[in-house]
């Protein structure tokens, strides 16, 4: 192998994106562990700024055709060269198979996008590793098959819930095609896919948790001007909640002094500015929109409390172990949530922060309590900060990632 060809491929569907500070961190360290691989991403960057972890990955950066017509010749140079490729037909029958089933463009584009990868992977290569279930690893698996060598995936949130079963058991199964190894970071959605598994053991839970090096420590005060300061860090989607929270805003009394910052872009923006303004509490509501990670952790280091209204969306979206409970935690920013998919693994209500359910009313009430009950803001912030420390360091979870990457390729 020379030194410009790793023998790991890592396939990701956008790079880089602010919303996947996870995939960031987990890369940096699996380069500080010893290994090389090249990123093959399925669409260019959409944001305007990047976290300065982006810039610590050595990685060479490489980009598919995100849109197959836009680079028609490359595609069919792909096309021509993965056909003569032993493992081409199999591959070919294994995506008819998914395309009777998802007649879509999306399909079509998953196969372009593989016969290109399969082409222009470096000859050394010897396994890839996807990172999200759906898309990425479709396109893994295709490319795999074509190449003949392993692959392998990180599962997460949306990829999970809102993948057809067919499709997730087809890419765990023990028939040649399916994953040499699935990993994904929370234990429900472990159990979930260890059920639709063959056998459960293809799959393990290992939780990103959180490079601590990376953040100051937490600060010794907070501004205090008299107004209550509540900070939400999360795309404007409808699994985030926040349309709930702003008509809880709407409900706290008028003797409550009281602010809202949102950080994150998403397609929301402008309908949940329309409720703000409809429901007059507008005015007291910043939108700052897409930040990068210093910016986010000054804004945690002056605010009072981090609100995340997750919830399960109409198509079965959901959060899985969201990191920015992680950061909140390493600031001592108390913590108000929702019982929803794995959040519980990490915070415990009423030891940790405060999950409630998200009807507007109900989280009224929890905001009005913690507004007044700076004594237990600051029970629930050390409490967390304390269970972040101890059981989700970044460390443990890398060694074993580390380690599977490692007889992937070997």
């Amino acid at each position: 192998m020379t030194d410009s060809e790793p023998e790991l491929a890592v396939i990701v569907k956008g790079w880089p994106r602010l919303s996947e500070t996870f995939i960031a961190q987990e890369l940096v360290a699996l380069e500080r562990a010893g290994h090389r691989f090249d990123i093959w991403s399925l669409r260019f960057p959409t944001d305007k700024k990047r976290h300065p972890l982006h810039d610590q990955t050595q990685a060479r950066v490489r980009y598919l055709p995100e849109y197959l017509h836009l680079e028609m010749a490359r595609v069919v140079r792909g096309w021509a060269k993965a056909r003569k490729m032993p493992g081409f037909k199999q591959a070919h029958q294994v995506w008819m198979q998914d395309l009777r089933r998802d007649l879509t463009r999306n399909r079509i584009r998953r196969f372009g996008q593989a016969c290109v990868l399969a082409a222009e992977l470096p000859a050394v290569t010897k396994g890839l590793y996807a990172h999200f279930l759906h898309t990425p690893s479709s396109v893994a698996r295709y490319a795999a098959l074509i190449r003949g060598v392993d692959w392998s995936f990180s599962a997460h949130a949306k990829d999970i819930w809102t993948s057809p079963d067919w499709e997730i058991r087809e890419k765990l199964a023990n028939d040649g095609t399916g994953a040499a190894f699935g990993v994904t970071c929370t234990g429900f959605g472990a159990q979930h896919l260890q059920d639709l598994a063959d056998p459960p053991t293809r799959v393990s839970l290992l939780y990103h948790g959180l490079d601590l090096d990376r953040f100051p420590a937490p600060p010794e005060t907070r501004p205090d001007d008299g107004v209550f300061k509540m900070l939400s860090v999360g795309r404007l989607v409808e699994k985030k909640g926040f349309d709930r929270l702003i008509r809880a805003l709407s409900l706290l009394p008028d003797d409550l002094q009281w602010h809202w910052t949102h950080i994150g872009g998403g397609g929301l923006k402008d309908e949940l500015t329309a409720l703000a303004k409809s429901l007059d509490v507008n005015d007291r509501i910043t939108w700052r929109g897409a930040c990068d990670q210093p910016e986010v952790v000054a804004a945690m280091r002056s605010n009072d409390l981090f609100v995340l209204p997750s919830r399960v969306a109409e198509d079965g979206d959901r959060d899985g172990l969201p990191n920015v409970l992680m950061e909140a935690a390493s600031q001592k920013l108390p913590i108000l949530s929702t019982p929803v998919s794995a959040i519980p693994e990490f915070i415990t209500s009423g030891v940790h922060g405060l999950l409630v359910d998200d009807r507007p009313e109900t989280m009224t009430f929890a905001i009005m309590d913690l507004a007044k009950n700076p004594v237990q803001r600051a029970a629930f912030a050390n409490a967390a900060f304390v269970r972040l420390v101890s059981d989700f360091g970044v460390d443990a979870g890398i060694s074993e990632l580390s380690a599977r990457l490692k007889s992937l390729v070997s």
